[in-house]
């Protein structure tokens, strides 16, 4: 496995970033469209595996199968450019601008919300024979998870919101790292390792990713649970995007490109013979 030292992946952020501000509108959707249905195939599958097994860990295993394809493929979840974009923009990247860097977030979440609801409507007739039967085992897991974590959240008030926010946070600090995983090897296998470790991390704990939730809330609607569109929005979607946002650029965008891009000044000899330590000796 071909290993990019942190120096040479960094750069390669910056790179990424770049392009996918100057992507086309047609591309851009195109390739967030496909991530949010792929990412939420994947989503079905883990929480049926969840459903069937009892065992969260299984599901929570195999779940990243959907990430790497996506990423593999070259498409675009919402929560990878949260962090790659700002950083060409913090590079002063030629015609990069802020205006650029919020067009290009803006049409990610219009294709994987497409994607995930496209998605969450074909898995809602598969499970009800096209509307003409209850929801079966697993489509009512899923409503379930849809009430719980809205509903449940909104009986905490302010303090729901914020735990929202911050499993928001810890989610995107994981799968923006997975996300950099992605260029820290030149070779298939490693790429799929070092995107795996994080995704089953970050499914494994249920923190709060906005595009996997853009299928599941939709497809609990479909499915009858009992909690509103702005329940999803209000409850889930808004804090969730938010946190993502703030995780995914606090803890893995900045402080990469803080230390190996932009790095600190290097200690000198004469700094190094004047440290407390040396004196002290």
């Amino acid at each position: 496995m071909a290993y990019l030292a942190p120096s040479e992946f960094v750069v390669k952020m910056v790179d990424a970033g770049e392009s996918k501000v100057f992507m086309s509108t047609r591309d851009t959707l195109i390739r967030s469209y496909m991530a949010g249905a792929i990412l939420a195939l994947a989503a079905v599958f883990a929480t049926t595996i969840n459903q069937q097994t009892g065992i969260p860990i299984v599901g929570a295993a195999l779940f990243p199968i959907g990430f790497c394809m996506l990423y593999l493929l070259g498409f675009d979840l919402l929560t990878g450019v949260f962090v790659l974009a700002p950083l060409a923009l913090l590079d002063k990247r030629p015609g990069v601008t802020v205006g650029g860097v919020l067009r290009n977030w803006g049409l990610v979440f219009v294709g994987n919300f497409a994607g995930a609801v496209t998605v969450a409507l074909m898995m809602s007739i598969v499970f009800t024979y096209g509307f003409s039967t209850p929801p079966d085992k697993v489509a009512q897991f899923i409503a379930g998870i849809g009430e719980k974590r809205t509903l449940g959240y909104a009986e905490h008030g302010a303090q729901g919101w914020l735990t929202i926010f911050v499993r928001g946070m810890l989610c995107n600090w994981m799968v923006s790292t997975g996300v950099v995983g992605a260029m820290i090897s030149t070779q298939v296998s490693g790429k799929v390792i070092a995107m795996w470790m994080p995704i089953m991390l970050f499914f494994f704990m249920t923190f709060e990713h906005s595009v996997v939730n853009m299928f599941l809330f939709p497809a609990g609607l479909m499915l009858g649970a009992h909690f509103s569109i702005y329940d999803y929005f209000f409850w889930n979607e808004i804090p969730t995007v938010l946190g993502n946002l703030v995780g995914g650029l606090a803890f893995t965008g900045l402080t990469l490109y803080s230390t190996h891009v932009r790095t600190g000044a290097k200690r000198g000899p004469a700094a190094v013979a004047a440290s407390p330590r040396r004196l002290a000796a």
